[in-house]
């Protein structure tokens, strides 16, 4: 292999020295020690802290990936909204379980969490679906999410006919747009620490409440 071909990976090492992350630092709830980071990421002006990864499980049984955003800490679920004609809405419809991933680089911490998905209720995503911008409202009617386009020129004649549909009135909720709400059944919390040793904490649910573990890095 030519090796000019290639960046220099070495150029991006990173090595941690952050503030250890001890047991006694963390909440009893998963839930709320969540909370309490993604609060500690947007004061340390991480750009999207609620940015998350996405995994679901397709039906052939291969895992598929995409950033999401969460939208909701609400009943110990996390939630987010989609097209519900897309591929994640699909993966989800016919095997709920998933995984969530947050990665804030400037605090050197990640969070992950996996669960079941269930549809949030229609009056839920409608109240929601009304707080988004109109532009973001008129888009998701336009977009027939995640399959084929012949060009842009498709998706842009689209948005004009929900323009004109729409003009003058308020948006309503597509019936091919909702939400999902994560039950987590797993949480671990990562903190990056010098030498690869970092601090890691394992979540498992144990009857009404938590076991909570360190784990090796």
């Amino acid at each position: 292999m030519c090796v000019h071909c290639v960046m220099d990976l070495a150029d991006l090492r990173t090595d941690y020295d952050d503030a250890p992350l001890r047991e006694d630092d963390l909440l009893d709830d998963p839930m709320a020690q969540l909370r309490r980071w993604l609060e500690e990421a947007h004061a340390g002006g991480v750009p999207e802290p609620n940015a998350m990864s996405l995994t679901t499980i397709g039906p052939d049984g291969a895992p598929g990936t995409r950033m999401v955003l969460l939208r909701g800490l609400e009943l110990d679920t996390a939630v987010f909204y989609t097209n519900l004609e897309s591929r994640k809405a699909l993966d989800l419809a016919a095997d709920p379980r998933c995984a969530l991933l947050f990665w804030w680089p400037q605090l050197h911490r990640q969070v992950r969490l996996e669960g079941r998905a269930v549809p949030v209720p229609r009056e839920q995503a409608a109240a929601y679906f009304a707080t988004r911008s109109r532009t973001s409202q008129l888009g998701a009617w336009a977009s027939p999410q995640s399959r084929a386009l012949a060009d842009r020129t498709v998706l842009e004649v689209r948005l004009r006919d929900v323009e004109a549909r729409f003009e003058g009135q308020e948006v309503p909720l597509p019936p091919h747009w909702g939400g999902f709400a994560v039950t987590p059944q797993v949480f671990e919390f990562w903190q990056g620490r010098a030498s690869r040793l970092h601090d890691r904490f394992l979540y498992e649910r144990e009857g009404r409440g938590w076991r909570r573990l360190r784990l090796a890095p």
